[in-house]
């Protein structure tokens, strides 16, 4: 089975992790998409892309494309994949899926309304050996009671450039709550299969200005945040992430329950049963990263994201119907109504650090009105009519 030409939109890191990625798989890189022809000419000549263009239409549209990688500003992340599925390319989009539930929404409805297409979003985090361990352990009950705790630390470094851009702007889907508490967040429901109920956190900027981004525009994405969520099951999720440990990552999730415990550190799994400690996996995978990039994207994400390559290039090459696809490779990857559910979290957690109490989570099921007022006297009119 021939492996479908992809078209990327970004020119950021992640694609520069992706692209090398995908050419291992076999995959065929048909056009890139940036910004400004500036910005995306430089990253063709760099990644050895034939096409490139500053028009969104010219990537989709291109017949020999037929797997959209969505790898740029989350503002135009449900433009894209809307329009993709409805010409008929698979959308493989990255984190979050758009800037707001209503925008989540709209991608869920494209999804559901071509589901022969692959449609799904990158937490890569649930391709990474550690976690496809620790929930298979999990289902084996390995912790023997029902799960009470989890708590989970992420420490790294800033996420911003040196120039102003998206990444700087908190309602443009910047900053360590929409671009790693997502990952959190979609990870707990993975792991556990317990959803949300209610929120409260703390969310705060502390970098407004750096050598490089000062004057009359100041940094709004928070690089700092912690909250607390009440699952469905009973347990009781505590989190912290910070951008302020310049260096390597430090990431650790712990889920506690019957007197016992499962824990990752970075890419390791520890095992605590029976008053023994066990290592369970132990990431042994020395993966070369060039510096920029492993500077700005966290290594388990990395390994992670590959991983989820791998499963794409299976999904493709099982030939098992008349799309020439099949959904198991790719059947533990996050769905884009995975991805509604985190931006209501989202959503509650910065509604929560702004009313300064628990708040409920609440999934958006219908768009919302964008004219209530004008509605509104329809409706009186129809009914005095």
């Amino acid at each position: 089975m021939t492996l479908p030409g992809i078209g990327v939109f970004g020119t950021g890191n992640i694609v520069r992790v992706i692209i090398p990625f995908l050419r291992v798989k076999g995959f065929e890189i048909k056009a890139i998409w940036g910004r400004t022809l500036s910005e995306v000419s430089e990253a063709a000549a760099d990644l050895e892309i034939p096409f490139h263009t500053s028009r969104i239409d010219d990537v989709l549209l291109r017949k020999d494309v037929d797997l959209i990688f969505i790898m740029c500003s989350p503002s135009l992340h449900a433009q894209i994949a809307v329009k993709a599925l409805g010409i008929g390319k698979h959308v493989v989009c990255d984190k979050p899926a758009g800037l707001s539930q209503s925008e989540a929404l709209k991608m869920v409805r494209a999804a559901q309304y071509y589901p022969s297409l692959i449609s799904i979003v990158n937490h890569s985090l649930r391709f990474l050996p550690a976690f496809v361990y620790m929930k298979k352990a999990l289902e084996d009950d390995y912790l023997g009671g029902p799960i009470t705790i989890i708590e989970i630390r992420v420490h790294m470094g800033s996420l911003l450039h040196n120039d102003y851009d998206w990444l700087c702007d908190d309602t443009m889907g910047g900053g360590i709550l929409a671009l790693v508490g997502s990952h959190v967040i979609d990870l707990i429901f993975h792991l556990i299969g317990q959803r949300a109920i209610r929120v409260h956190a703390v969310v705060r900027t502390f970098t407004q200005t750096t050598k490089y981004i000062n004057g009359i525009r100041h940094i709004t994405s928070p690089d700092f945040c912690t909250f607390q969520i009440e699952l469905s099951g009973g347990a009781l999720v505590t989190a912290t992430l910070s951008n302020h440990l310049q260096g390597q990552l430090s990431q650790e999730v712990l889920i506690c329950g019957g007197n016992n415990h499962l824990l990752v550190t970075n890419g390791d799994l520890y095992g605590f049963k029976g008053g023994q400690e066990e290592i369970l996996y132990r990431d042994t995978d020395d993966l070369e990263i060039p510096q920029p990039v492993s500077d700005s994207i966290p290594r388990p994400y990395i390994k992670g994201l590959r991983n989820m390559i791998s499963a794409l290039r299976e999904a493709f090459q099982s030939v098992e119907d008349k799309r020439g696809w099949v959904k198991e490779p790719v059947f533990c990857a996050a769905t884009f109504e995975d991805g509604l559910y985190v931006q209501a979290v989202i959503d509650a957690l910065r509604q929560s650090n702004k009313r300064r109490e628990w708040t409920k989570v609440n999934i958006l099921t219908e768009e919302p009105d964008p004219n209530p007022l004008l509605s509104a006297a329809v409706r009186a009119t129809a009914i005095s009519i």
